[in-house]
């Protein structure tokens, strides 16, 4: 799906794209912020993926496959995707050309198929400092033959999360 166009004006377009991962955590949400200044400031594409699983994994779903359960699950993470550039921006920024991408694969591995070129740039939420770096975060730094962009959460507190998740755009000066 592709909405939004350039506006024409500000910075002179830049090959590449910026590719956000986005999974709906606090993180996802700050990358996704973040993503949408980068690509505005630089003039490429965005890009927003949610890549998603079958619950009961691939290995177990190529045993007994069902079109309709895979079906119902694209769906939701479809919504889910909606529901975290809603929450994070208040919609589709108009003045950037955007895709929003749902990919039925390992988190790390859409990022890295959709973001393959030298002058793209990947951003991901990073786990907070308390906890080892997560596996989607040490595949693309390993394997990513573009740029990648962390954005923390450090010394979050559960109490700070939750209000994160309740905050709306305008709760930081942004608007659709």
């Amino acid at each position: 799906m592709r909405t939004g166009t350039r506006d024409g004006g500000g910075a002179a377009a830049r090959s590449g794209r910026v590719v956000v991962g986005v999974g709906g955590s606090p993180a996802s949400l700050g990358a996704l912020r973040l993503a949408v200044a980068h690509a505005r400031r630089s003039g490429r594409d965005l890009v927003a993926v949610l890549a998603w699983e079958p619950p009961e994994g691939e290995g177990l779903y190529l045993r007994r496959p069902d079109p309709q359960w895979a079906r119902f699950w694209y769906e939701e993470a479809r919504g889910a995707l909606a529901r975290a550039v809603e929450q994070a921006l208040g919609g589709v920024p108009a003045d950037l050309r955007v895709e929003l991408r749902v990919v039925r694969a390992r988190a790390d591995r859409a990022l890295l198929d959709l973001a393959g070129r030298p002058d793209d740039l990947i951003v991901v939420g990073a786990r907070p400092r308390r906890f080892r770096r997560g596996r989607v975060e040490r595949a693309l730094r390993r394997s990513a033959g573009c740029p990648v962009l962390t954005v923390p959460l450090r010394g979050a507190l559960r109490g700070d999360l939750r209000a994160l998740r309740r905050a709306s755009p305008a709760d930081f000066g942004l608007s659709g």
